[in-house]
């Protein structure tokens, strides 16, 4: 975990499968930081809007349906640093992605 002295908050983070890694965050911000949101509502938003962009893409040709329709992202609770890292409940902790 960061370290002890700070305290984090609660927050959603929205993670993908990976075959190497296991779950990881899907999204970063520009610093490089897992990206997190106040509500599982805000997080499910951001889901829709990647999720309405591959369907225009889809629409425009530019995609398949297959690739379009699936959602392989999903949410989690995690506690986030005031560092930018983000830790779950089974210990992991996520940090600056270089």
């Amino acid at each position: 975990m960061p370290a002890s002295h700070q305290t984090p908050h609660s927050a959603y983070a929205i993670f993908i499968n990976t075959v190497c890694e296991g779950s990881i965050p899907a999204w970063h911000n520009e610093k490089g930081f897992p990206v997190t949101y106040a509500t599982e509502r805000e997080a499910k938003l951001e889901i829709v809007d990647d999720l309405q962009e591959r369907l225009r893409q889809f629409i425009a040709g530019e995609r398949d349906f297959e690739e379009a329709i699936a959602i392989e992202d999903f949410i989690l609770s995690v506690d986030a640093w005031p560092d930018g890292s983000i830790s779950l409940q089974n210990g992991s902790v996520f940090g600056k992605r270089e």
